[in-house]
Formats: C-alpha cells, sequence, structure tokens
C-alpha cells in the first residue's frame, strides 16, 4: 500500500512540477546576496485572475499566498515560508525552504518541512523578474484553458 502511495505521490509531482533536468546549477551569488533578508507576498496576477482559481506550489488557492512572509539566508541558501491566515478560507502554512539562483536568474526552490534537503526531490522553478533592493517578481507558467500564462508573485522588502 505504501509503495502504491509512493508511486502515486510521484507521479502527482512529476506533473504538477516543472523539470529541474535542464535548470542550470551555476549560482548567481551577487543576485543571490540581493534577496537576503525578510519579504512579504503584497499581490498575486495572473490572467483571469478575478475568475479563476489557481493552486500555488501544490499548497492552496494562489491568493492565500498574498501576505505570506519569506525569509531568505543567502550564506546557505536556507529559508523559511509562512502563509498567514488573512483569508478564513485558507489554511496557516509553514515550511523551512532551501533555494539559490542560478546564472539564468531562475529562483529554484524546495519545501524541506521535517527532511533534510536532499531527501525532498520535488521542487519549484520561477523566473526571477524586476528585481530592486526593496522588490522582485517570482514568475511561473501556468496552463490556462490549454494556453500557458504567467503568474507573477509580488514580493516587497519587510
Amino acid at each position: 500500500m505504501k509503495k502504491k502511495i509512493g508511486i502515486l505521490f510521484i507521479l502527482i509531482i512529476a506533473v504538477g512540477c516543472k523539470s529541474t533536468s535542464i535548470i542550470n546549477t551555476k549560482l548567481d551569488n551577487k543576485t543571490e546576496q540581493m534577496l537576503k533578508g525578510n519579504f512579504t507576498i503584497s499581490s498575486v496576477s495572473f490572467p483571469g485572475s478575478d475568475y479563476l482559481k489557481v493552486t500555488s506550489f501544490n499548497l492552496g488557492d494562489s491568493k492565500c499566498f498574498i501576505g505570506s512572509d519569506w525569509s531568505f539566508i543567502s550564506n546557505n541558501n536556507k529559508g523559511e515560508m509562512k502563509i498567514n491566515t488573512l483569508n478564513t478560507t485558507c489554511k496557516e502554512y509553514s515550511s523551512p525552504i532551501t533555494w539559490y539562483i542560478n546564472k539564468d536568474k531562475n529562483f529554484v526552490f524546495k519545501f524541506i518541512n521535517n527532511y533534510k534537503a536532499k531527501e525532498v526531490n520535488n521542487g519549484f522553478v520561477l523566473s526571477l523578474k524586476n528585481l530592486t533592493e526593496t522588490s522582485f517578481d517570482l514568475v511561473d507558467k501556468i496552463s490556462v484553458a490549454g494556453q500557458s500564462k504567467n503568474i507573477t508573485y509580488s514580493f516587497q522588502r519587510k
């Protein structure tokens, strides 16, 4: 039974996550240092966001991430993410993360919960855009009615 659940979990992850097999792993340390600190997601936007519900990071409604707190430690590529329950339909969630930014300006991260990072095989790859000292955007690709669209998570320094 555990084996069947494990295989099902792997299949769900394979469909829901982008492949990291072609992701550049050369780090952009200068950009990583700019992200050092604490941030809040100030908005989540995508075409049709007033009408459509999108599940973000296999956790919940993308709107639940508005107001979430993210901390990034650049010297060891660790951090934490916490969803605050500003909306009663959202569940609280908190997890340590590992992350890095590669030379292609991709933000690569995974939730590690109570595991070691090497034990977690699934993660997320988003494009880093509009980086300043106080803000940045992470852009992911989603499928809406069979078309690829961008979903943008806008971060503000706390």
